[in-house]
C-alpha cells in the first residue's frame, strides 16, 4: 500500500505536478538565432511529426549567460526507437541511459527522451547500488517529471525554438538571475544517484561563475568517497571537461577547497603543499585556460604531466638518495605516481604515454652539448617537452637561462648552433668538476635539477 501511495505521489497522479513558468522572448533574449542548425533540424522533424521538442540544458543557460554552447541537447516525448526512425543519420546508444544520436554533417545532436521520477519501479528498467547510485534507468516520463529529475535548476531549463520561449519548472532563470547553483531536491540523495555531480558543481561554479548553493555545498565532502563508486571513464570524461573549460586554475583550487581531489587525484597535495609546487601547477593550468579561451589545442597529457610533476620529482630524489642512478630512478619514480594515481582514477595509456615521454625530456633538455640537442629536437614530442620546461623555468623549479638557451638554439643557423654548443659543453665540464669536488669534500648529493644535468 505504501508502495502504491509514494507511486501515486511521484507519478502525479495524487499531487499536481510543478506547473513551468513559461518565458516569453521578450523577456529573456535568447533567439533562435543562437541554436545550432542539427538542433534546429532535430526540434523542428519532432515538432512536425506531434511530438514535443525543446532544447534543453546547459545550452540554454549558457544562452542566458551570454555564452556560446558547445553543443546542444533535445529532450522530447519520443521514445528513442521513435527518434531513430525520424532520422536517417541517427543511433541509439547507452544501456545505463538510452539516447539517440542525430548526426548532421560534423554536428551530432544528443536527443533523450523525458525521464520519469518514479523511485518505486522495481522492474529492470531502473536500478541503483547499495549507495543508491543509479546503473541504469529507461523509465520514460513527463516533462515535469524530466524536469525533476535534472541535477540543478539551471539546468532544467527548456527552450521551444518554435516560439523562442522558455519553459522554467524551477525558477532556473531566477537563480542564474542570482549567480546561484542550486540542487533540484534532496542534495545527499542527488549526490548519491550520481556522485558525478559533485564533480559537475564544481566545474559549473567555476567556470560560469556561480556560487554553490549552501545546501547544495554542504555534504560534497561527506560524500567525496563516492567518486570510487563510478566507472573511471565516467569520471576521466567530468574531470576532462573541468581542465578544459577555460577556468582549470578556479576548479582546481575548488576541488581541493571541497575535498574532492582526493577522489580522483589524490597526489594533487603533494604539489599544492609547498610553495614552488604551487606556483608549477597553477602557472601550468593558468596557461592552459588561456589556450583554451583562445581556441588553441590543449593537450590531456600535458595537462596530467603538469599536476602529478612535482610528486614525480620528490619520488626521484628519493630514489636517487637511496644510491639508484638518475635515468632509472626517474622511470621508477614515474610507474610508483601512475600506480598510485591508477588507484582513484585510472589515466588511460595514450595520456600516460604523453607524460611519460613529456617527463623523461626533462634531464635531456638539460643536456646542451654534442649531438643530444639535435636528437631531441627530432623528438616527435619536442615541443611539449619544450613546453613543460620552461613551465618549470617560469615556476623557479629550473634556471631561466636553459628555456632561454632553447629558444635561440631552435631559431639559430647551423654556425650559431655550434658556437652555443661549445659554450654548453665548457659549462658542462665546470659543472662536472664543480660536483666532483663536492664529493670529495663528503658534500650531500646535489639537488636534483642540478645533478641531472648532466646525466644521460
Amino acid at each position: 500500500m505504501i508502495t502504491r501511495f509514494l507511486g501515486k505521489v511521484f507519478s502525479g497522479h495524487l499531487f499536481k505536478p510543478p506547473q513551468p513558468k513559461i518565458i516569453p522572448f521578450s523577456a529573456h533574449g535568447v533567439g533562435r538565432e543562437g541554436i545550432s542548425p542539427c538542433a534546429l533540424r532535430v526540434t523542428q522533424t519532432l515538432q512536425r511529426h506531434e511530438f514535443s521538442a525543446f532544447v534543453v540544458g546547459g545550452a540554454v543557460r549558457d544562452l542566458l549567460l551570454g555564452r556560446r554552447p558547445k553543443d546542444f541537447d533535445v529532450a522530447t516525448d519520443a521514445t528513442p526507437e521513435e527518434v531513430r526512425e525520424l532520422f536517417r543519420r541517427s543511433r541509439v546508444i547507452g544501456r545505463r541511459f538510452r539516447i539517440v544520436h542525430v548526426m548532421c554533417g560534423p554536428e551530432t545532436v544528443e536527443v533523450s527522451t523525458f525521464r520519469g521520477t518514479n523511485p518505486t519501479d522495481e522492474g529492470d528498467e531502473r536500478v541503483a547500488d547499495e549507495h543508491g547510485r543509479i546503473l541504469r534507468d529507461n523509465v520514460f516520463g513527463s516533462q515535469e517529471q524530466d524536469a525533476t529529475r535534472r541535477d540543478f535548476s539551471v539546468n532544467a531549463l527548456f527552450y521551444d525554438p518554435a516560439t523562442q520561449e522558455i519553459w522554467d519548472y524551477h525558477d532556473g532563470v531566477a537563480d542564474l538571475g542570482k549567480r546561484r547553483l542550486r540542487m533540484i531536491g534532496e542534495p545527499e540523495s542527488r549526490y548519491r544517484e550520481d556522485p558525478v555531480r559533485m564533480l559537475r558543481a564544481v566545474r559549473l561554479a567555476a567556470s560560469r561563475g556561480l556560487e554553490i548553493d549552501p545546501r547544495a555545498r554542504k555534504p560534497i565532502r561527506s560524500l567525496a568517497g563516492l567518486l570510487a563508486s563510478v566507472p573511471p571513464a565516467r569520471v576521466l570524461d567530468e574531470l576532462l571537461k573541468l581542465l578544459l573549460s577555460g577556468h582549470a586554475a578556479q576548479c582546481v583550487a575548488q576541488l581541493r577547497r571541497e575535498g574532492l581531489h582526493h577522489g580522483v587525484l589524490p597526489l594533487l597535495d603533494a604539489s599544492m603543499g609547498q610553495p614552488l609546487g604551487e606556483r608549477f601547477v597553477m602557472l601550468g593550468l593558468r596557461n592552459t585556460d588561456e589556450r583554451v579561451l583562445a581556441g588553441k589545442p590543449v593537450s590531456p597529457g600535458f595537462l596530467f604531466a603538469t599536476l602529478l610533476w612535482h610528486e614525480v620529482l620528490a619520488a626521484w630524489k628519493g630514489f636517487e638518495g637511496k644510491g639508484e642512478p638518475p635515468v632509472p630512478a626517474l622511470y621508477r619514480a614515474m610507474d610508483d605516481v601512475l600506480k598510485t594515481q591508477a588507484g582513484k582514477l585510472a589515466i588511460p595509456h595514450r595520456f600516460s604515454a604523453d607524460m611519460r615521454e613529456i617527463w623523461a625530456m626533462q634531464p635531456r633538455l638539460l643536456q646542451r652539448s654534442g649531438k643530444r640537442p639535435y636528437r631531441l629536437l627530432e623528438h616527435p614530442r619536442f615541443r611539449a617537452g619544450y613546453d613543460f620546461l620552461r613551465l618549470r623555468c617560469e615556476s623557479g623549479e629550473v634556471d631561466r637561462s636553459i628555456g632561454e638557451w632553447w629558444e635561440r638554439f631552435q631559431r639559430a643557423g647551423e654556425a650559431e648552433r655550434a658556437q652555443m654548443l661549445v659554450r654548453g659543453e665548457e659549462t658542462g665540464r665546470r659543472r662536472r668538476r664543480r660536483r666532483r669536488r663536492r664529493r670529495g669534500e663528503g658534500g650531500a648529493t646535489q639537488d636534483q635539477g642540478e645533478g641531472m644535468r648532466d646525466e644521460g
